[in-house]
């Protein structure tokens, strides 16, 4: 008997322990099959998590970031205890004792599943575990993905510590509103740093990995309150905070920026617009979208916040100024339907989703507002963040055709500003676009830039990305290849007509005034915009060679050699016009435009930095009060300096005497180039001081006449005058540089004929000439063309006997039949 039972229990004893050895065999090679091709662990130990890229002005403040995943990188020793021990408690009490997975939290999940047949499931993983989930697995709920994930977490514990772990958990871990990581989340919810939240504050963010959707501070308050206090008892129980603390954080009301208790961090940086965003587009080219994007990047950007700020002012008025001078109302296209407008919050609410710009200061804030009444002599509207019953008076509209019924109805969304005495005034966004940029002369960092009127209408950025005809603004470069060629700016070019026969058809240019002036200075022709004896200097010069300087000044990569394009027919942007002229203003040295001074990775290196000129004695204590430190630079010599100097002082004469005198009156020395495309569908100014170049253009995106009165001038002009009177009253200014190797010739500005050195008047002018080039007076020039049989000499001659003005000034009296079929191409007459 005794053996008997002795038998059976040896059976039991052997079936159990063969059972147990069965069922380990049976795990074992479960997780040697899953765990044969798992993802490597050990590049956590490199890994570097996805972070914002974020752009400062040069005085350090924030002006923008750029993110997929909006996280900001913070190392384990700089999160707070507090911190650590709410996410432990909420997530893995036993984080510190385990070895990457719990067994006692597997089994009490594999109970409470059992216990509720299925209908509870609930995960039991580490927050070791969660790493490997978030990092290497997917986030399915299948056995085998917990397989792999307990085997990859005992691997990590093998390879990390505890606080490496933890540092990867709480900066990758998503916790809703696009955040990621704890430094992120508390700048979202609470607008606050890591070391200041409570613990009440902690415990809400660790309440939010479980589920952030389902924890939504507004819609989901309650049940986000309830997982809150449970993870402060969690603390409480786990050590971390006494009885005291609890009961006074566990009464606390759950606050957030979303419910309106803190303001948002955003409020603290500036509506985008579009310098970060080209600043964006420009870095995202060289390093990559990816990168930019996840690199963790401090952006140093070049942006005068001032001078940004007058940039979009001044060219917002010029071009509000034009579109209200066509008196047609388009307002926003948008509208809000009747049966919302019978309650305040609910067309309060339905303004609120609509896409309109609120991003315009001009001179004060726009605001979208709905069309609430529309009487005969009053508009009432219901203003966003405003009045509900704000009046627009009938004087306000008299720049617009009609009256208030036949522009307006009930609904409709406008945009208003406050206006005189309590009242407002309706504003539209202009149909007609422009962009305007500014540029130190010497380093080539751009200070200010506008790409449109509002960035919130149209990201297009007309600065950077606009091709537009330059029309005569572009003809300095002529008149540079010429001067470099070994003409000077008292040679005379033939101002006469042209033919020129082309696959299109017969091409006979024309100036502007329709007028013909005969042998003028190089001078006069720039300063008049002279537009054949451009053509004739380019064909003297020859087209090729104009392209060749166009192209080394960056106006364009590969330009045609065509006449017509002497005249500015090929498009280019604002942007490398400004920057080409920059070269005339500072000597002839190449500067490469940037809107980003330096650039810092993550780790605060620096991987990028624009201004690489030697400044020898920067850091010397024995510069005189008044002396500049010396910078030494090794740029390239992209035209001669004299040549330069020529050109620059010729174009101050336009600002003094020629096509933008009247407009553009500054108290420092000014140089610059109007251009107006045929029929005005582009105009420009360009202009710069000794330190500051700055260029406007104005057009219709769809380039279009924008009828008479328009002009480069007229519209840019002012532009340019506003900007840069506070940038001069900012920056100051001085006479241009006289490079050496030349003296001083005076000569008539109407003639080109040598004056002597005692000559005073209008139309005397002193020269600069190179020394030992003495410059030949009294040559013309014009350009190999040979006169058109009987073109007239006027445009259009109607009467006989017509009283012209020549080119020196003096009126005369022209026959009907004056014509160059009896004048020879040649010469001077």
């Amino acid at each position: 008997m005794i053996r008997f039972i002795l038998s059976f229990f040896g059976a039991i004893f052997s079936l159990v322990t063969l059972g147990i050895f069965m069922v380990a065999l049976t795990i074992g090679g479960v997780f040697w099959m899953y765990g044969r091709d798992l993802p490597s662990h050990e590049s956590l130990a490199q890994y570097k998590p996805p972070t914002i890229s974020r752009i400062y002005s040069g005085e350090g403040n924030l002006i923008d970031e750029f993110a997929q995943e909006r996280r900001l990188f913070t190392p384990s020793e700089e999160i707070p205890d507090l911190v650590k021990q709410a996410f432990i408690s909420a997530e893995d009490k036993n984080f510190y004792s385990h070895q990457g997975y719990d067994i006692r939290g597997i089994a009490a999940a594999g109970f409470e599943a059992i216990k509720s047949r299925g209908e509870t499931v609930r995960g039991a993983s580490t927050i070791t575990q969660q790493v490997m989930k978030n990092f290497l697995l997917s986030g399915d709920r299948r056995a085998e993905r917990k397989i792999k994930e307990i085997i990859l977490a005992a691997r990590l514990e093998d390879t990390l510590d505890k606080e490496q772990i933890l540092e990867l958990y709480m900066n990758e871990i998503f916790l809703g509103q696009n955040s990621y990581g704890v430094t992120a989340a508390a700048q979202t919810y609470f607008n606050k740093t890591l070391s200041e939240l409570a613990p009440h504050e902690a415990a809400m963010l660790a309440s939010m990995p479980k589920a952030p959707s389902d924890y939504h501070p507004v819609r989901q308050k309650e049940r986000l309150l309830a997982r809150r206090n449970y993870v402060l008892r969690e603390m409480r129980e786990n050590g971390y905070i006494d009885q005291a603390t609890y009961d006074a954080e566990v009464e606390q009301p759950l606050r957030s920026v979303q419910n309106g208790d803190f303001e948002s961090f955003r409020t603290a940086l500036p509506p985008r617009d579009y310098f970060t965003d080209e600043i964006r587009r420009q870095l995202s080219e060289d390093f990559g979208e990816g990168e930019f994007f996840t690199g963790g990047f401090s952006v140093r950007a070049s942006i005068d916040e001032e001078m940004q700020v007058e940039a979009a002012r001044t060219l917002r008025e010029a071009l509000e100024k034009y579109d209200r001078s066509r008196g047609k109302w388009r307002g926003t296209g948008e509208v809000i339907a009747e049966e919302k407008l019978a309650e305040e919050n609910a067309w309060r609410q339905a303004l609120a989703l609509v896409e309109v710009p609120r991003d315009v200061i001009l001179p004060t804030r726009w605001y979208p507002a709905v069309v609430m009444e529309v009487a005969d002599q009053q508009l009432t509207v219901g203003i966003e963040d405003g009045p509900a019953d704000g009046v627009v008076p009938r004087s306000d509209i008299k720049w617009m055709q009609g009256d208030f019924a036949a522009n307006f109805k009930r609904g409709d969304i406008v945009l208003v500003r406050e206006g005189e005495e309590g009242q407002w005034s309706v504003r539209q966004v202009p149909e007609v676009q422009g962009g305007f940029v500014a540029m130190d002369v010497n380093s080539g960092r751009v200070l200010a830039m506008q790409g449109g009127f509002s960035y919130q209408d149209s990201v297009f950025n007309r600065a950077t990305q606009a091709q537009r005809q330059p029309g005569s603004s572009f003809k300095p470069f002529v008149y540079a290849a010429a001067l470099d060629s070994g003409y000077s700016p008292a040679t005379i070019v033939v101002d006469a007509p042209i033919e020129v026969n082309t696959p299109q058809g017969l091409w006979r240019p024309k100036n502007a005034s329709n007028k013909f002036y005969g042998p003028t200075p190089l001078r006069t022709g720039i300063e008049r915009s002279r537009n054949l004896m451009t053509i004739r200097l380019a064909q003297e010069v020859s087209m090729p060679v104009v392209a060749g300087y166009a192209e080394r000044f960056g106006v364009y990569d590969h330009m045609g050699p065509y006449l017509a394009n002497a005249l500015g027919s090929e498009e280019t942007t604002l942007y490398k016009m400004v920057a080409a002229y920059a070269m005339f203003a500072n000597g002839g040295e190449r500067v490469e435009p940037t809107l980003v001074d330096r650039i810092q990775d993550r780790f605060g290196k620096t991987i990028y930095r624009h201004d690489d000129r030697e400044c020898v004695d920067c850091n010397s204590d024995q510069i005189a009060p008044n002396a500049a430190p010396k910078i030494v630079t090794d740029r390239e010599q992209v035209m001669d300096a004299i040549t330069a100097y020529q050109l620059t002082s010729m174009m101050r004469g336009v600002v003094e005497r020629g096509t933008a005198s009247g407009v553009v009156k500054l108290p420092v020395p000014t140089a610059g180039k109007t251009g107006t495309t045929n029929d005005a569908k582009d105009v420009w100014f360009i202009g710069f001081t000794s330190n500051i170049v700055a260029g406007c253009y104005i057009g219709y995106d769809r380039p279009r006449p924008m009828g008479r009165g328009a002009y480069g001038g007229s519209m840019c002009g002012p532009v340019f005058q506003s900007f840069m009177e506070k940038a001069v009253a900012k920056y100051g200014g001085g006479p241009f540089d006289l490079p050496p190797g030349g003296h001083f010739i005076k000569i008539d500005r109407f003639t080109g004929a040598r004056l002597p050195d005692n000559a005073s008047g209008e139309y005397v002018v002193a020269e600069y000439f190179r020394d030992g080039a003495e410059p030949i007076f009294g040559l013309a020039y014009d350009g190999g063309f040979a006169m058109g049989s009987n073109l007239p000499l006027f445009e259009e001659v109607q009467q006989s006997g017509q009283q012209v003005r020549t080119s020196t000034g003096q009126t005369t009296t022209v026959g009907p039949k004056a014509n160059f079929g009896t004048v020879s191409s040649g010469g001077l007459y």
